[in-house]
């Protein structure tokens, strides 16, 4: 039987490397633009971004399991996303300095085998220590992905700031493979049924 083809609806690295190190291979097609969605909560917000790029990306294929995500961080009703320079990095971080924030991702997975689609947004509590403005212009020197992350990249620089998370990692690195899999699974997929990256 041919193995599934899973394809990230993003060309993002991180998300991948999630993929690539749960053992999985997938495809990358980006999605064409960021949607414009208009923000009353965190979970509605990530959950329709997320379902706008799987759609778009589920029209350029002909059968496949496409994922689509997004990540936000989110305080005081106050989304954070990809700043567009450097004064609203810092502004930014200045607002989640020695706060506790939440990064919420949502995610939608489009199964064109079996005509399914599935929405869920998963939500992870943060804890940032008190900054120095000095420490808040070393990380936005210092971060490669200042321009790239929603509100802060913890898999690297930002990881010196934040003393504990409640929930999955992953869902703040941008992809919560574990809950990913789990509705799979309820679909009725096997794990085999995958590609590995071996």
């Amino acid at each position: 039987m041919d193995k599934i083809r899973l394809i990230l609806a993003s060309n993002s690295k991180w998300r991948k490397e999630i993929i690539n190190m749960a053992g999985l291979y997938c495809e990358q097609i980006a999605s064409s633009g960021d949607p414009e969605i208009d923000f009353n909560n965190p979970d509605e917000y990530v959950e329709k971004l997320s379902l706008a790029k799987a759609l778009d990306v589920s029209k350029k294929v002909d059968n496949g399991i496409i994922i689509g995500a997004d990540t936000i961080g989110y305080l005081d009703g106050k989304a954070f996303e990809k700043p567009k320079n450097r004064e609203e990095a810092f502004k930014n971080f200045r607002e989640l300095s020695g706060k506790v924030n939440y990064a919420v991702t949502g995610v939608t997975i489009i199964d064109k085998y079996n005509d399914k689609i599935i929405t869920f947004s998963e939500k992870v509590k943060v804890y940032f220590n008190e900054l120095t403005d000095d420490e808040i212009n070393w990380y936005i020197d210092n971060e490669s992905n200042i321009y790239d992350c929603a509100g802060y990249s913890l898999e690297t620089c930002a990881s010196l700031f934040v003393s504990k998370i409640e929930g999955d990692y992953k869902a703040i690195i941008g992809l919560p493979i574990c809950r990913i899999f789990e509705e799979l699974k309820k679909i009725g997929y096997d794990i085999r049924d995958f590609k590995t990256v071996k």
